[in-house]
């Protein structure tokens, strides 16, 4: 369930909790229970928030296949969470042990697959063009995981590699969310494009607020420790802008990049760099920026209280604290 304020799907999404957790049903008992221990962490259930809500939006009535759509793709979310705990070497994830650190590699590694196959015989059963667009996400999912990969630790990177990477890994899944949604609730034409483009910016401004908390955040409410994204060597908003405030700040955060791997001491000194140089600050502006673009996207959506519930979100998005 989402763990913030009621946005008025809160009966929906307990739907799609009941759902997941029948679609996770195996004849092999370690499989169910790996994927229930994934799932039962919890987590904001912010995709099928937003796809539930762009479907009530646009006049929808009969949520069933929303909710079933909206089931597939936190599934889809659930493996990829498993199989990035195990290519970033997360120990901990929503405060627990990471699924591979309890169950081990191989087992977690066929848990992941496992949920993916269980996504897809939901979303299977819908028209083509909407298992096409969630075949896609999946795509851009495991490709820019590569990309973040080959980059890691690459100066010469910018922050519109940056975005086009965020826009690929943790925009699209919930911009799909959205157009499923719309369409699925029979909106007009341009209340599914207007959820689609708020989707995106929804998720742009989610995923440089996640990398925000990486930086400042309280490890007892995030579940995990920080400073993971400096440990891997992934180039941030934060880091960006952290490498542009003065030469010694440069020199030392590059020095700190370069090194592979990266010890515990080295990434706290990071850290307190980039807090000291105003990068979060910078960040934070970015991630307000497209804030705004999401609000500005539903200015094509008919008026209504599932409308507001959308800019609530956003809101929520972006001043949270885990």
């Amino acid at each position: 369930m989402t763990s913030g304020p009621d946005f008025g799907v809160e009966a929906e999404l307990r739907l799609v909790e009941a759902r997941v957790h029948e679609a996770v049903r195996s004849e092999e008992s370690l499989l169910t229970d790996i994927a229930e221990y994934v799932i039962g962490a919890g987590g904001k259930r912010i995709r099928p928030t937003v796809a539930l809500l762009a479907n009530k939006a646009v006049g929808g009535r009969d949520l069933s296949r929303a909710i079933e759509m909206a089931a597939a793709l936190e599934l889809i979310h659930s493996a990829t969470l498993v199989h990035d705990d195990i290519n970033d070497g997360g120990v901990t994830r929503r405060g627990r042990d990471a699924a591979y650190k309890k169950y081990g590699v191989q087992n977690a590694l066929v848990a992941g697959d496992f949920l993916f196959v269980k996504a897809f015989a939901i979303g299977g059963r819908f028209e083509p063009d909407l298992l096409d667009l969630t075949a896609r996400v999946c795509t851009s999912l495991a490709e820019a995981e590569i990309v973040q990969r080959r980059h890691a630790g690459d100066l010469a990177w910018t922050p519109d590699q940056y975005l086009n990477l965020v826009r690929r890994k943790t925009a699209m899944p919930i911009s799909a969310g959205a157009r499923i949604g719309a369409i699925l609730g029979g909106g007009k034409p341009e209340e599914v494009e207007a959820l689609t483009e708020y989707g995106l910016n929804l998720g742009i401004a989610f995923q440089i607020v996640d990398d925000i908390l990486d930086v400042v955040g309280d490890p007892t409410v995030l579940g995990k420790p920080v400073g993971t994204d400096l440990r891997e060597g992934n180039m941030t908003l934060l880091v960006l802008h952290a490498m542009n405030d003065g030469v010694e700040r440069r020199a030392e955060l590059t020095r700190i990049i370069r090194r592979n791997p990266r010890s515990s001491r080295s990434v706290a000194r990071g850290l307190a760099l980039i807090r000291g140089s105003g990068a979060v600050e910078l960040a934070r502006a970015d991630a307000e920026r497209f804030r705004a673009r999401a609000l500005e996207a539903l200015d094509d959506v008919r008026p209504g209280p599932h409308r507001d519930s959308l800019a609530r979100l956003a809101d929520f998005v972006v001043h949270r604290k885990a």
